[in-house]
């Protein structure tokens, strides 16, 4: 791709970008920025909680996987659905029952500000981390595309996206959110099946001999059921999916944002459980391309960089027509834009309310207080825009791969005390002693990474996998259990 394809690219992306928002946040207030409005579309919402479930690591990475994996994801989408599930039939009614603006609230009424606070908190370290990891490793794949050969520093690259992405969300919050979520679904959709087209017609293939090709290659093989050491081990990934989903997307502020804004629970429940069907769907084709790609480069003789870098290789390097470049790079555009907006979106949330508790002086129903609160939203956005930034911008100082997977993995432990936290509250009827809520949050994780880094020595050559959540939540829930006193009894 020329430079000139590229910044036409971005700049269309960039304008379709503003124009979306600047429709929906027409007339917008505090209402709009936390919830939406409540008026979202169940239809409108499924779409959007597609594009809200991937992020551009996914677009990258998924395709690039399959070399080492297969078609194994799909073991982790089976217990996503199990988990959607469970989500749409206990969390949804709740949070709707409860009138939640925050997910955080409940906790703030179960158990007090200290639970609610040590929530909060655990949310907005794991979010703002992993959501400033996805957008680096982003911008280093548009750095090299363009930034380096304009001759502009990786701080520019940074500077441009979040200040976009600020503007973009400053006013319309939520209800911005949600439809530029939509967009990016259908960009990402499109692109994905444009991509795959050209793949199969540059192999010389039809529809069937693409099937035929990817069900006769070493890359699609679903299920893995031989080994239980293997992280790619069924029964690991299935109940570790369901266990994931339930965390890090029933427990998001971020994730349930969109679902929070359906007009009542029955339309939150449909778009929720449909979504989750057309995800499993965009995911399969996400791992064909995969096989595909890899089928065309063994094909070509092409010594092609395996991993997360091979759908742009292929798309921009090997010869395919030049629509398959720009439709990877705006795919990669869209899914860090959303993102972004949706990350920083749900952390203005949480940490306005939960965190400043300023949620007693705002009427989320009435919209009562909403002049003094907004001015306060305003600079917390700002806030945490400028922090993203300056995260980002210290990954790629500091960005050796082992300090990546420890920030991604400590990022993912922070899920297991919030999920301890909520099942405590939905399955038993004893209260915590608030001393403890933050000390059990804290030493959960910390002696679930020592397990983790030490089960092949300690369980004959046992290796954690996404189940290190269940230990997490776990020890989580049984030191909570110990703190714990029964109603009307402190015993």
């Amino acid at each position: 791709m020329t430079i000139t394809a590229i910044v036409a690219t971005l700049v269309g992306y960039i304008a379709l970008l503003f124009f979306v928002a600047w429709r929906s946040s027409r007339g917008a207030d505090s209402r709009a920025f936390f919830t939406g409005g409540r008026n979202t579309n169940s239809i409108v919402a499924s779409v959007a909680m597609v594009g809200a479930a991937m992020s551009g690591v996914t677009y990258i990475s998924v395709p690039g996987s399959v070399a080492t994996d297969g078609f194994s994801y799909l073991q982790t989408c089976a217990g996503f659905f199990v988990g959607y599930v469970i989500i749409a039939l206990v969390l949804v009614p709740l949070y709707y029952r409860m009138g939640v603006v925050s997910l955080y609230e409940y906790l703030d009424k179960r158990f007090g500000g200290v639970a609610c606070s040590t929530g909060a908190w655990f949310f907005f370290v794991a979010k703002i981390l992993s959501a400033s990891l996805r957008a680096y490793i982003i911008c280093v794949v548009l750095q090299g595309l363009l930034y380096d050969k304009l001759g502009l520093p990786f701080e520019v690259n940074t500077l441009v996206m979040m200040l976009f992405v600020w503007l973009y969300t400053r006013r319309g919050g939520v209800r911005s959110v949600v439809w530029v979520e939509m967009l990016k679904t259908v960009i990402m959709v499109c692109s994905i099946v444009v991509c795959t087209i050209l793949v199969i017609r540059a192999l010389g293939l039809d529809l069937g001999g693409a099937v035929t090709a990817i069900a006769d290659s070493s890359y699609s093989q679903i299920l893995f059921l031989d080994n239980p050491m293997d992280g790619r081990y069924f029964w690991k990934q299935f109940i570790s999916g369901a266990f994931l989903v339930v965390a890090m997307t029933g427990l998001d502020q971020d994730m349930m944002q969109t679902v929070l804004s359906c007009r009542n629970r029955l339309d939150a429940q449909r778009g929720l459980l449909s979504s989750i069907v057309v995800q499993i769907i965009v995911i399969t084709l996400f791992l064909s391309l995969g096989a595909l790609l890899y089928i065309y480069v063994d094909s070509a003789g092409v010594d092609a960089t395996r991993g997360d870098g091979l759908f742009g290789y292929v798309a921009i390097e090997c010869g395919l027509p030049a629509i398959a470049g720009v439709l990877f790079l705006l795919g990669v555009v869209a899914s860090t834009y959303s993102s972004a907006g949706s990350a920083l979106t749900a952390l203005t949330t949480s940490f306005t309310l939960d965190i400043l508790k300023l949620r007693d002086s705002y009427d989320v129903e009435t919209n009562e207080g909403s002049c003094a609160i907004s001015r306060y939203r305003k600079w917390v956005h700002a806030f945490v825009a400028l922090t993203m930034t300056v995260i980002i911008v210290c990954f790629n100082r500091w960005s050796e791969a082992g300090a990546i997977t420890l920030i991604f993995t400590m990022a993912s432990y922070t899920y297991g005390p919030l999920l301890a936290l909520f099942s405590f509250g939905l399955l038993t009827t004893r209260e915590l002693r608030s001393w403890a809520i933050p000390i059990v949050s804290v030493i959960a994780p910390v002696i679930s990474y020592i397990v983790a880094s030490h089960s092949e020595l300690w369980f004959g050559g046992y290796k954690f996998s996404y189940e290190v959540l269940i230990l997490n939540s776990l020890l989580a829930f049984v030191g909570l259990y110990i703190c714990s006193y029964r109603k009307n009894h402190r015993g």
